[in-house]
């Protein structure tokens, strides 16, 4: 198979491409499917819109923040449609009187984003849906190792966010104890009511339950498939980069996940069932005792929380450095710097997210000893990541950058994720983390890692790899109107959070601090302009938005198999890739990142090209499976 590859005339009544299989009817091809493509795509959708709708609960809150008092714009508007409106007048009857965001909904609305934001809007888009799609084509797979078991994820997954969302609906609203949900403000809240089954609260802990069950299945699935699975010649050190993050990223899942599961099912009993896994004795709510049996420990579920935790906040970055490996060498037209160092680095990173859990729990009295083990545990997780950033970094020197719009979110991702694990070493240190903690310090830090680090790393992903998804391009102006108001908004967002959380500005403040005016007034301005910062990269949205659905179907189609001259698997598949994802048994003849090698016809050299130079012969094993 030459470099060039053209794009082939694929369907599934194709002879080349008999599998022998029935032609399922659309709601076994497109909503219980089995095929990991269009499971990746359900899993893709469904990110974006929690996304969507998680960023708009932030935007609620920043309204409260910076006009404390003032009513919500369009509550009027909305509460005059037919339909929603009757809805919309009773919610806000309840929770926005006269359209006045009250500290409760605040609360809900707090804790929801967090929560949707990373366990249904970041992990299923990163993890889910781009490993799903990507890592069986980039291995030379016709499908996950378990079909059905991948089937099972995406349901259990959709099961848990619609109990999420459904629980808005609730008498007592959604959970409002913050994405953390500690004990014991999580268990006894709305604890003395009828019937706790019907709480926010314990709707919250049953979805989790769902969710993590799914990402459970989902890394079992990952993990078999890779180590499994792959094509002929496909060798570990011939794995692409984005192979091996979700590699590590499963096994993060497999391992931090089990203790959060436990400790959401545990503190479900402790909310219906009468028992104090986590309640201490002596618990007083509305002036009176509670009757409970009491000698729980609080402090247990803070260990089991963060012990899934800090390894989910790699979770969230490992599939972005996993994206960002693809797209800078492919734009760059440079082979990925020190890929046996990023291995070993995203290795050292799993390993290392497992030793530095408790540095979230200073402030409960840790010993200075403990403290100690995990200020020195923290530091030394940030060298991985400076090597896999740094690896990234010098992969772009002397090369010759294709500025798309993929690559603009690639680049800019960079030195988002930079300043963002640089402001969170001061916090690895208890000394400074009892003044910062709860800040909007800690704020900033997170989000520069996981909003312009994360998010701007997806959407790269997104603007990469829709060719091979649709057979179109997304428009590359529409996607630099996105990009540029994307990346200004970002900064005027979380950048002035830094300063807020210096001066004390507390990130549970519904008022965004006017209540300690006193104190806060110099820089309650900087409300206003994280907000108006905030709703500014809200409109930048709308050109993701339009570009996405007016590309599926009209954008400019792709001329050939491989548009990007990249040199990984998935680019020798059909456009968009059909049952069984290859015309031919793939076969792989070398590294993942031949760009611009000398003596070379093209500055390309897929890995599946046997008729270059410099192809070795492959290994008759690990040979590409078969379901049928």
């Amino acid at each position: 198979m030459s470099a060039t590859t053209t794009t082939h005339d694929h369907a599934h009544d194709d002879p080349a491409h008999d599998h022998a299989h029935h032609e399922p009817g659309w709601l076994y091809k497109y909503i219980f499917s089995t095929d990991h493509k269009v499971i990746g795509v359900q899993y893709g959708l469904s990110g974006l819109l929690f996304l969507l709708f998680g960023f708009f609960l932030m935007m609620v809150m920043r309204w409260t923040i910076a006009y404390p008092g003032v009513p919500l714009p369009g509550i009027e508007f909305l509460s005059g449609l037919p339909v929603i409106g009757d809805v919309v007048v009773h919610w806000t009857e309840r929770w926005a009187p006269g359209g006045i965001v009250s500290p409760d909904l605040y609360n809900m609305f707090g804790a929801m984003h967090g929560t949707i934001m990373v366990f249904m809007g970041i992990v299923p888009l990163g993890f889910a849906a781009f490993g799903n799609y990507v890592m069986p084509l980039q291995i030379g797979a016709i499908d996950m190792a378990f079909p059905k078991l991948n089937a099972w994820s995406f349901w259990l997954f959709f099961i848990g966010g619609m109990l999420m969302m459904a629980s808005f609906f609730l008498p007592t609203g959604a959970a409002q104890t913050g994405w953390t949900n500690y004990s014991p403000l999580a268990t006894t809240t709305h604890y003395i009511v009828k019937n706790t089954w019907l709480t926010g609260q314990t709707w919250w802990l049953a979805a989790m339950v769902f969710v993590i069950s799914s990402s459970l299945l989902g890394s079992v699935n990952f993990i078999t498939t890779l180590l499994n699975l792959r094509a002929r010649g496909m060798t570990f050190f011939r794995l692409p980069f984005f192979c091996w993050a979700m590699l590590v990223t499963s096994f993060l899942l497999l391992l931090a996940f089990p203790p959060l599961e436990v400790a959401a099912i545990l503190q479900l009993f402790d909310r219906v069932f009468g028992s104090s896994f986590f309640l201490p004795s002596g618990l007083i709510q509305g002036g009176k005792l509670l009757d409970i049996s009491g000698g729980g420990s609080p402090l247990l579920y803070q260990h089991l929380f963060w012990f899934l935790a800090h390894p989910e906040v790699y979770v969230l970055i490992l599939p972005a450095f996993a994206i960002i490996s693809d797209v800078i060498p492919c734009n760059a037209r440079r082979p990925l710097w020190g890929y046996k160092m990023m291995v070993y680095s995203a290795l050292t990173l799993g390993f290392l997210s497992f030793l530095v859990w408790a540095h979230h729990m200073y402030l409960t009295g840790m010993g200075t000893t403990m403290a100690t083990y995990f200020q020195i545990t923290t530091v030394l997780i940030s060298v991985p990541s400076v090597i896999l950033l740094t690896c990234l970094m010098i992969s772009l020197w002397g090369g010759s950058i294709r500025f798309n719009t993929q690559m603009l979110f690639a680049t800019a991702f960079l030195p988002m994720f930079g300043i963002g694990g640089l402001t969170g070493l001061p916090l690895a240190f208890s000394f400074i983390d009892l003044h910062l903690h709860d800040t909007y310090y800690v704020i900033g830090h997170f989000h520069y890692v996981v909003a312009p680090g994360t998010i701007f790393a997806l959407f790269a992903g997104v603007y990469h790899w829709f060719p091979k998804v649709t057979g179109r391009f997304m428009n590359d102006t529409l996607g630099k109107f996105h990009f540029w108001p994307s990346l200004l908004f970002m900064n005027v967002i979380f950048g002035p959070m830094f300063v807020q959380g210096f001066s004390g500005f507390h990130r549970r403040w519904y008022d965004g601090g006017k209540a300690f005016e006193a104190t806060t007034k110099d820089l309650l301005w900087t409300n206003e302009l994280i907000s108006f910062g905030a709703w500014g990269l809200a409109l930048a949205q709308v050109f993701f938005i339009v570009n996405l659905w007016l590309s599926i179907k009209g954008g400019k189609k792709v001329t050939n198999d491989n548009p990007w001259d990249a040199t990984t698997l998935e680019w020798c598949t059909p456009t968009p890739p059909g049952h069984g994802n290859f015309i031919t048994e793939p076969v792989t003849y070398r590294g993942p990142y031949e760009y611009s090698v000398p003596g070379h016809a093209t500055d390309f050299t897929p890995q599946f090209d046997g008729q270059a130079s410099g192809a070795s012969a492959p290994a008759t094993a690990p040979a590409v499976a078969s379901h049928h």
